[in-house]
């Protein structure tokens, strides 16, 4: 007969001697396959079986298995089930394989076989620990069982950290280690740590962009999206990648395809579709509290060019500018203002509002004007109205973006005639054949300098002759630094304008307008200043090329271009 035990089981089955037991199973992520089951799942589950064949006095009321779960947390679907069933007392008996099997905090899982069960009148049992409440009570209290479980847990800790640090060491070579991929990529068949297009979400994601680019707030965008029935990234990940994780969450089917603002800006300001891996944006907090926090912008780990990009990296940089970074409030439609973003008061610097009025000279006439939003909001203490007709503003930044082409344009005509000019190609070789002339001699006197240390350090030469000599190769090297610096910025002053003239075309594609655009706003424009009087002063973009341009002309031609307008 078995030892009497403290435990007083309330829910023995008297009649055929028989404990009913929870037979629970776990397996951590770092364990795990890709079977539904894992081998080692069932290999414990095997076990298990064994040994209640092999006592008959135990039954087996139900399986409890964690597949993919870590022993640090208890808040494991499988095992909670299992302590919901325990309080309604369906079982009596509780077994796993080890006591790592019920978990690794060692805390925890004293808490556990020596309070929570106990309370609950459960006998438990671990099999390979040789541990069985019932049969042995001191099993459980053995000195060795809370070092057993301190064991545990510092091999978790130790597994943690040795994780951490070869996870880092891939997110710095820009491998992707993310679960989850994000919208618009898929991990390559051939590489899990590399992101390649999923073409169909990926059009998604371009739509998304342009429809920013046209003027679109992220409300409207969400709208469009919805009407035409598009699964959105979560939808997409359950339905077609089947990617339902132990964090999945309640995915009905209107909620597949029910896009929001939020979702939306996560996508806009998403560097990986410019081809870069963003990762390192959150943590836990450690092994054992598994609570997600956010890293701050510094620590992420960025690695560029590591996989096609879905947006180009003026698109992706020109959205950032013109919604993400500015005030870009959208109007009642869901559309932005043409210059939201853009349109400033003179003074104060703060953005202007967009108004309506009811009459125009006295007569009753619906208009739009712009005023300063400190004197309409805040005070009219602080700044003047700096009030402007929509129409008038549209005709002066519409003038001036024509006239800012029109000059571009030219500037590109003559930069082109001069960078064929026979004179200018012949400078460039000689400032290349200067150059290389002066870093052989560079050269020359840094190993005259060098050998010049030597000797005196063989006694070839006296002291004094050596700091004479190194005097007069410093002197020299410095002066040949100076003038190879020299030859390097002329060099790179005639190649400038001829080999980045990117900005010029983005003017030139314009040179045909016929109205304005949100489009042209954002890529030719900085901001629009206005002051009293209806005056408008507009910054546009490319200004330092410009004048790079400019002062390239007045060399290499001498042609003074006036920049107004």
């Amino acid at each position: 007969m078995p030892r009497k035990s403290r435990y007083n089981i309330e829910n023995k089955i008297e009649e055929d001697n028989k404990w009913l037991c929870a037979i629970y199973i776990r397996l951590s992520v770092e364990d795990g396959d890709d079977k539904e089951e894992s081998n080692s799942i069932s290999n414990q589950r095997q076990l298990l079986n064994d040994f209640v064949k092999q006592n008959m006095e135990l039954s087996v009321y139900d399986y409890y298995a964690d597949d993919g779960y870590s022993g640090t947390s208890f808040n494991r679907p499988e095992f909670q089930r299992m302590l919901a069933d325990m309080k309604l007392k369906k079982f009596n008996t509780i077994i796993v394989k080890d006591l790592s099997r019920l978990g690794r905090n060692y805390i925890e899982v004293g808490n556990y076989i020596e309070q929570i069960f106990p309370l609950f009148n459960i006998r438990f049992i671990a099999v390979n620990d040789n541990i069985d409440s019932y049969k042995d009570p001191k099993s459980v209290n053995n000195v060795i069982v809370p070092f057993k479980n301190l064991i545990n847990d510092e091999y978790c800790r130790d597994l943690s950290g040795k994780i951490r640090a070869i996870l880092n060491v891939k997110k710095r070579n820009g491998e992707y280690v993310g679960a989850l991929t994000p919208y618009g990529y898929k991990k390559d068949d051939n590489d899990v740590h590399h992101l390649v297009i999923d073409e169909k979400p990926a059009k998604v994601v371009k739509e998304i962009f342009e429809m920013v680019i046209k003027g679109y707030g992220r409300t409207r965008i969400a709208k469009e999206l919805n009407a035409k029935g598009i699964l959105n990234p979560l939808g997409y990940r359950n339905k077609v990648l089947n990617q339902n994780f132990k964090f999945k969450r309640e995915n009905t089917e209107e909620l597949a395809y029910l896009w929001d603002p939020t979702t939306i800006l996560s996508i806009l300001k998403n560097q990986v579709y410019c081809g870069d891996v963003v990762q390192n944006k959150g943590k836990i907090i450690s092994y054992k509290v598994h609570k997600h926090i956010k890293n701050p912008k510094e620590e992420w780990i960025i690695v560029k060019d590591m996989h096609e990009p879905i947006i180009d990296r003026n698109t992706f940089a020109k959205v950032q500018q013109a919604l993400l970074d500015r005030d870009t409030r959208a109007d009642k439609n869901g559309k932005l203002s043409l210059y939201a973003g853009h349109i400033k008061c003179a003074d104060c610097k703060m953005s202007m509002t967009k108004r309506v009025g009811s009459k125009y000279k006295g007569k009753p006439r619906p208009h739009y004007h712009y005023a300063c939003s400190t004197y309409c909001r805040k005070s009219k203490d602080l700044c003047t109205k700096h009030a402007i007709r929509d129409d008038i503003l549209y005709e002066a930044v519409f003038n001036a973006v024509k006239l800012q082409i029109s000059l571009v344009v030219d500037i590109d005509k003559i930069v082109k005639e001069i960078s064929n000019m026979k004179q200018v190609n012949f400078r460039k070789e000689s400032l290349k054949k200067s150059l290389e002339k002066q870093e052989i001699e560079y050269e020359k006197q840094r190993k005259l300098k060098r050998a010049c240390y030597e000797d005196w350090k063989l006694g070839i030469i006296e002291e004094s002759d050596y700091y004479e000599y190194n005097r007069s190769y410093s002197n020299k090297l410095a002066k040949l630094d100076e003038q190879i610096l020299y030859l390097k910025e002329e060099l790179m002053e005639c190649e400038a304008v001829k080999t980045n003239n990117d900005w010029i075309d983005k003017f030139k594609k314009y040179k045909n307008i016929t109205e304005l655009s949100r489009e042209i706003i954002d890529e030719l424009i900085d901001n629009i200043f206005v002051h009293e009087g209806n005056k408008v002063t507009i910054k546009f973009n490319y200004e330092d090329e410009y004048k790079t341009a400019i002062e390239y002309i007045k060399v290499h031609n001498g042609i003074e271009i006036d920049k107004t307008g």
